[in-house]
Order: structure tokens, then C-alpha cells, then sequence
């Protein structure tokens, strides 16, 4: 970081206090969580149809996030469809959709917001076996589910959602797991939260990649597999906290037509972990560079800006989330924005 940067950056660490403590706290909540996995995964076992014809996920926002990188775990480790519901259906088309055989994981950080718990009440009414995961077990998504995994993570006060985004995907790590192999040992799962205490200890990559954003108005997030939804909660955050327009893609899609957006000059961001997606990932990056888009990586792979722990790629969410919370905080302190209360932003949003 400049000097300049460095300076902007240190007069304004009262910004984003309750932001910074609740990412502080997530060590402990993933710990906290993944102790009760035995116990998690029993009851998982246990309600998940048999036959299971499929998954069916519900949420919105972060949640929604952390439910792409369930939507992964949960069709490697079940070796059937999941896919993400539509609320509209149920809300305004009043769809009586069939979910005979089917597991549905809701998502909500609140358990308060209306439309998921109007999915999860008719689809249990219709034939699904419903799993809540929520940080409130007393809310009315908890009360509407068969079992609930409540993340324990304490009051979160901040408006863009930390500490229960990372415990999400945990949970959702957790349940994968309780019904097929994804990799997440003890050996894994007892690592994590050191992995990211570490992150959170080494704020030095995010203020570098801070200090380039911070001149743009606008940010590119790309990903595949595993890590595209930290991507996209990655882009989430920056414009969260900075008012910034981000838009994130997977790999894939960028190819087909928004890869021409490279000449216009929008920053890209990369995530990378070592696994099946990266080598057609950092290939990505070089063709995006080869059209003139100034790019950069995340990830522990050779070239990355912003490293992160080596660890099985099950892991490999928790830990690009955490570094993408970290750059929102740090480019929002060198702007001189207030990332716990984003102007025009509440905790809970209704729809």
C-alpha cells in the first residue's frame, strides 16, 4: 500500500468496528459448529428421504451465497440434482409444486424473512423433508422446518452478513458430508478455524488489492466450481460497503459474451484453489489479460495477490469468503465509507 493509502487507511479504522469484531469472532462460531457435526449429521441422516430424488435449497442474499456452495457439496457428496427454488413460485404463482422424495435446506441468517419461510411451510406441507439453517432457532423459519442447524454465532449486528455467511457453508459442508464423501475429515474440519484466525491476522494482501480498487468504480469477481459462490459474496460485499458496482461470473459464462466487457477496462478479481476448476481458471486470467483487462488472483496458486491457506478444497470457500470480507473492510476504510451501516441497507429485508 502508498504511503497516501496507508495513511487514509489508519484514519479511518473506527470505521466498520462492528464489522471487523464480528469477522473476529468466526474462528470460534466454525469451531463452535463444526464440534456438533457428529450430532448434525446423525439427524441429517436420519431425515433425509430414501430414496432421495433430490435437493431443492431456498435463500436469498449472503444465504444464497453460501447455498451455490451447498448446491456443489450436496450433488458431489448425494450424486443428485439440487437445485435453487424460485420463492415467486410459491408467493405469487402459488405453485403447488410435488416434493415427494426431496430434501429442502433453507437458508436465512434472521430466520425472520417472510418468503422463505412461506417456501419451506408448503413444501413440507407437499412432501419435503426440511432442514433450517438459520442463527436464530427460535425464529419462524425454525419453527417451519423439520430440523434446524442453528449457527450459534451470536448476535450480528453488522449489516453485511460475516461470521453466519462462513458458518453456512460450514453447515453446509456438514450435511453434505453426513450423506457422502466431499473430504471434510476431522483432520480438515478441526484446521479450519486456525486457517482463518491466520487470514484474519494478515491484513497485508487484502490492503494491497484495497489500494488498486480503490481508484475504479466498478468490480469484476470470477470463479468456477467450489469457489464461485465466494465470488459472488465477494462482490456482494464490496457493494455492500462501498456502494460500488460488482458483478461476479463463473468462468464458464464469462466466455460465453461478458468476456468482451475486458476491453472496457473493469478490474477482475480471480478466485483459484488447487482442484479440478483451477488450471481452466488461471487460463481464464490469461486470456483475460491477453484482451487488456487488468486482473488479479485470490488463492493459493502461482501469481495470486491474495493468498490463502493450502487446505483439501472442501475448505476452500470458508476461506476465500473470509479474504473477500476482509478486502471489503479494508476498501471501504480507504474510502472513507461506514461498512456497518450502509446507507439505504437494513439487517433484514422483506420479500
Amino acid at each position: 500500500m502508498s504511503a497516501t493509502g496507508a495513511h487514509r487507511a489508519n484514519s479511518n479504522q473506527e470505521l466498520g468496528r462492528i464489522m471487523a469484531s464480528e469477522m473476529a469472532e468466526q474462528p470460534a462460531t466454525l469451531a463452535g459448529l463444526l464440534a456438533r457435526s457428529g450430532e448434525i449429521a446423525a439427524e441429517v441422516r436420519r431425515l433425509a428421504p430414501s430414496p432421495l430424488a433430490g435437493t431443492v435449497l431456498v435463500a436469498r442474499g449472503s444465504s444464497d451465497h453460501a447455498a451455490t456452495c451447498g448446491r456443489y457439496y450436496l450433488e458431489m457428496a448425494t450424486r443428485r440434482p439440487v437445485a435453487s427454488t424460485s420463492p415467486s413460485l410459491f408467493t405469487l404463482y402459488r405453485s403447488a409444486t410435488d416434493f415427494s422424495g426431496y430434501l429442502m435446506v433453507a437458508v436465512s441468517q434472521s430466520g425472520r424473512t417472510p418468503e422463505i419461510v412461506e417456501v419451506v411451510t408448503q413444501a413440507r406441507r407437499n412432501g419435503a423433508r426440511t432442514i433450517a439453517v438459520t442463527n436464530d432457532a427460535t425464529s419462524p423459519l425454525a419453527s417451519a422446518a423439520d430440523f434446524v442447524i442453528g449457527l450459534q454465532a451470536g448476535e450480528e449486528r453488522a449489516v453485511p452478513a460475516t461470521k453466519t455467511v462462513t458458518a453456512q457453508v460450514a453447515a453446509f459442508a456438514v450435511v453434505a458430508q453426513a450423506l457422502g464423501d466431499i473430504g471434510l475429515t476431522d483432520r480438515a474440519a478441526g484446521e479450519l478455524p486456525a486457517q482463518v484466525a491466520g487470514i484474519l491476522s494478515d491484513g497485508g494482501p487484502a490492503a494491497y488489492l484495497a489500494e488498486w480498487l480503490a481508484p475504479h468504480d466498478r468490480l469484476v469477481t470470477v470463479a468456477r466450481g467450489l469457489l464461485y459462490g465466494a465470488a459472488s459474496e465477494t462482490a456482494l460485499k464490496v457493494e455492500e460497503t462501498t456502494s460500488r458496482f460488482t458483478a461476479a461470473f463463473s468462468a464458464a459464462d464469462l466466455r460465453h459474451g461478458p468476456i468482451a466487457m475486458a476491453t472496457a477496462g473493469p478490474p477482475v478479481l480471480a478466485f483459484a484453489h488447487p482442484g479440478p476448476a483451477s488450471a481452466d481458471l488461471l487460463e481464464l486470467v490469461s486470456e483475460l489479460r491477453s484482451r487488456g483487462a487488468d486482473c488479479r488472483v485470490a488463492g493459493p496458486v502461482p501469481g495470486s495477490d491474495m493468498q490463502w491457506p493450502e487446505a483439501p478444497e472442501v475448505a476452500a470457500p470458508v476461506l476465500a469468503i473470509t479474504r473477500g470480507q476482509q478486502l471489503a473492510l479494508t476498501l471501504a476504510r480507504l474510502l472513507g465509507r461506514d461498512p456497518d451501516a450502509p446507507p439505504g441497507l437494513t439487517k433484514v429485508t422483506i420479500t
